[in-house]
């Protein structure tokens, strides 16, 4: 299976502006003519020269009567590529394997009292109070090379943007509180990584705090006050709306589910509808929040994925493929097998109709030994995982796996926990190269 239509060519659905530069004879001087090619086939050879990888023929040589009447091999044609714009599928095809810097600076300590936060002031109300408050220590650039060399390319950071607020209802986010954030995600950007920023947590806190249309407005300004934030970073930086709850409703506020699905599209529509206002994020690639995150829910008919005025710069996200049989414990059965293929064809169904890739935001990265099944197929932890996320990739969805300190990625030695898990990782990367 392979939903995302996408592993012989890495740029696929792409079109160029090609300048042509042709030798003609008029005594020593050219006239480029201009040429649009459509770019698809790329493997193909024939008598007449060989295919090149943008459907271009790149003939032999040829003799042409010059101006003096000599018979001199021509130079062969120059291409010059214009713009070449890439899809969504190749945005989440270069994504490749990615982590969670998690508990990190989505950390918070929580205050039912403050109403525009949610969160209690920390110690000196500084950016490491918040986020090593959950255990986590201060990220650090060697943590992310760590994270890269571990093979590794999107890095998804989650993000509490209540911390450090001031409780006034403005909801103003704390500019020290993003220029921290920002530090590590261009630490990230710099190595040619792919980051995403998202609002996690706090999206909880204010759906289940605010009404809807006060929800919807506190989100508008905070999409704006982030997206004006990073209007300047590269087409690395990809925003994903909310973590995992849209489908949370006010308290006391009593909603049918098609009702809740109304909202919960609206939320999407918002995000985008903000993000693309701001001037420098009119193309950049969104991740739309499921409904949420729950595979079956999300692939409801009655999710709809928002409007948008760029084209071909969305991603759905969903979390956990197998988190029903991993609380049920149930992992490495051969129901887990089934139900892991299920989720993922379901996704593949749904998404692929769209020309919506899917990003699997948060992946289990270790198999504690209380989840596995009695009958279970596979020995171990390690196992289980190369199988789900072979599965996964194989089909083209993005997976991310959720990770906290020292967890499956060791912050305090920069690398993977064990030599046999990072192959794993390098070796899908590897595979997905090779396609």
């Amino acid at each position: 299976m392979n939903c995302m239509k996408r592993f012989k060519i890495k740029i696929r659905g792409i079109l160029a502006v090609a300048l042509v530069a042709v030798s003609l004879c008029g005594c020593n001087k050219a006239n480029p003519q201009k040429a649009v090619s459509s770019i698809y086939n790329s493997e193909t050879n024939n008598a007449a020269g060989t295919k090149s990888q943008y459907g271009e023929t790149n003939k032999p040589t040829e003799s042409k009567t010059q101006c003096d009447g000599t018979n001199k091999p021509t130079e062969p044609e120059t291409i010059y590529i214009e713009e070449i714009r890439k899809s969504a599928y190749d945005y989440a095809y270069e994504c490749g394997m990615g982590i969670n810097l998690g508990n990190t600076f989505e950390s918070f300590w929580e205050d039912k009292n403050n109403k525009t936060t949610g969160a209690q002031i920390i110690g000196s109300n500084t950016p490491s109070d918040y986020e090593t408050c959950w255990g986590a220590s201060v990220v650090t650039k060697e943590m992310i090379s760590g994270i890269k060399e571990s093979g590794f390319n999107t890095l998804r950071i989650p993000v509490y943007w209540g911390n450090m607020m001031a409780d006034d209802k403005t909801f103003a986010i704390n500019e020290e509180y993003m220029e921290r954030v920002e530090e590590v995600a261009d630490w990230a950007l710099s190595l040619d990584m792919y980051v995403v920023i998202n609002i996690h947590h706090y999206d909880e806190f204010v759906i289940k705090n605010h009404t809807k249309e006060e929800t919807l407005l506190i989100m508008q300004k905070l999409w704006r006050q982030i997206s004006e934030h990073f209007a300047d970073k590269s087409d690395h930086l990809m925003f994903e709306g909310y973590n995992e709850n849209v489908g949370a409703t006010y308290y006391g506020e009593h909603l049918n589910e098609y009702e809740i699905y109304e909202y919960a599209n609206r939320l999407n529509q918002v995000f985008v509808d903000t993000v693309r206002s701001v001037p420098g994020n009119e193309n950049r690639m969104l991740i739309v929040s499921g409904y949420y995150t729950n595979i079956d829910k999300t692939v409801d008919y009655r999710f709809v994925i928002p409007k948008d005025t760029a084209d071909d710069r969305l991603m759905v996200s969903v979390h956990y493929i197998d988190n029903d049989k991993y609380w049920s414990r149930r992992i490495g059965s051969a129901e887990w097998v089934s139900y892991v293929d299920s989720q993922i064809a379901a996704l593949c169904d749904r998404f692929d109709k769209e020309g919506i890739p899917v990003f699997v935001g948060e992946c289990f990265s270790v198999y504690d030994n209380q989840y596995m099944a009695e009958d279970s197929l596979y020995e171990d932890s390690k196992t289980c995982l190369k199988l789900l996320l072979t599965k996964a990739n194989d089909a083209g969805l993005v997976t991310c796996l959720w990770d906290t300190t020292d967890n499956f990625y060791l912050r305090s030695k920069c690398t993977v926990r064990s030599d046999e898990e990072k192959k794993i990782i390098q070796g899908i990367e590897r595979k997905r190269n090779c396609t």
